[in-house]
């Protein structure tokens, strides 16, 4: 049965280094949300204080409208799938499957192999066991595999027995930390896939750890995104990529990583960048960034732009990555040697390819560009026409 999963200003140390600082987040019933970040961030520490493996030094965790932080981890009712499986090598799949449920319905001396079939209450316990497994079995696609060891399984299948383990006890949430890291690129999109389909046919939560951005912008529902034991946004994938709070945001969501360029603003909230001179609505004079997606990026071909764009640059090509459906260019501007831009292109769209060495035209929408404070807080522009002559 899913719960709502909530929890409130999550204090943890090792030492003297703050691992988790005043952390909260909800997970709502149904709910698919990835913990993101890059590695030593905290958000495998939080999985394990939610699960009751690790305990915090202070805040609270509620399952429900339960308060879970006194109760030990088999008490709490969630299922963690750890990065290496953690298989009983031994046991065939079945009995791996079926073991959550053989611990919790039957004791000690109910367990063992020489009295477990006519251990009193065993033999309806037993059933029902097999009848679950075999439920989990069939979501899953391992009936064909209940007899095997986990050697005999490839990555994928294995990964599905560890699932298929954590759903047999129709747990309150499903946590996982970083379950596909171990698979080859074809298998985790596979198995990336089967996530997907699992989450949506059982309608359970899933709280998911990952340091990669595609996994967790292409499975959730919404995004924490983490760093430095705090999560500094969380918000739907979507919104993540198009509207970062912070610079930090904007640089780790996004590949390639936006381009970003510091300019100096005047008095009348006026700066000259590579572009040439721009005036914003600003009241304030110092220090912003700008970043630009380079997907936002256009290139002029036989000197026309492919839709209208406000502003314009001279740039020299540094390098071109063919990736297939796109190209990748690396680029140099001319007035601004320090500041390198990078453009995503799609291949149907581009009547040649630039080489290395090419001086090309790119243009942008000022509507695409997005402005950070000097502490790195997303600020909002009002884009007004320049006080004198573009360069």
């Amino acid at each position: 049965m899913t719960h709502l999963v909530q929890i409130n200003h999550i204090h943890k140390t090792f030492g003297n280094t703050a691992v988790l600082q005043d952390v909260s987040l909800t997970v709502q019933p149904g709910e698919f949300v990835s913990l993101l970040g890059p590695s030593g961030c905290g958000k495998s520490t939080l999985l394990r204080i939610i699960a009751g493996l690790e305990h915090q030094d202070s805040g609270d965790v509620y399952i429900g409208d339960r308060r879970v932080d006194g109760l030990a981890a088999r008490d709490r009712n969630v299922a963690m799938v750890f990065q290496n499986y953690a298989l009983y090598p031994h046991m065939s799949v079945r009995d791996n499957i079926a073991m959550p449920l053989m611990m919790d319905r039957m004791g000690l001396w109910a367990r063992q192999p020489m009295v477990m079939g006519w251990w009193p209450g065993n033999r309806s316990a037993l059933h029902e066991i097999d009848q679950l497994v075999r439920g989990v079995s069939d979501s899953l696609q391992l009936s064909t595999l209940l007899h095997r060891k986990p050697g005999q399984l490839s990555g994928g299948q294995r990964q599905r027995v560890a699932l298929a383990r954590a759903m047999v006890r129709d747990p309150s949430i499903f946590l996982m930390d970083e379950p596909l890291s171990n698979l080859d690129a074809k298998l985790r999109v596979e198995v990336r896939n089967e996530l997907a389909d699992l989450h949506q046919r059982l309608g359970a939560s899933f709280l998911y750890v990952t340091h990669d951005q595609n996994e967790a912008l292409s499975l959730s529902n919404r995004v924490a995104v983490m760093d430095k034991g705090r999560i500094l946004q969380m918000d739907s994938p979507q919104r993540l990529y198009e509207s970062p709070a912070t610079l930090a945001v904007a640089r780790f969501i996004g590949t390639p990583m936006i381009n970003t360029w510091e300019v100096s603003l005047d008095a009348e909230g006026e700066f000259q960048d590579f572009s040439g001179s721009q005036r914003c609505g600003a009241e304030r004079s110092g220090q912003l960034t700008l970043g630009l997606r380079p997907d936002h990026l256009t290139v002029a071909q036989a000197g026309v732009f492919e839709y209208s764009v406000d502003r314009q640059a001279q740039v020299v090509v540094r390098r071109c990555e063919n990736q297939g459906p796109e190209w990748i260019l690396q680029l140099q501007t001319m007035t601004s040697p320090t500041v390198g831009l990078q453009a995503r292109l799609s291949n149907r769209r581009l009547s040649s390819v630039p080489a290395t060495g090419d001086h090309i035209t790119i243009g942008w929408r000022l509507a695409d560009v997005m402005a950070f404070d000097h502490q790195g807080h997303r600020i909002d522009l009002t884009w007004r026409p320049p006080s004198r002559m573009t360069l």
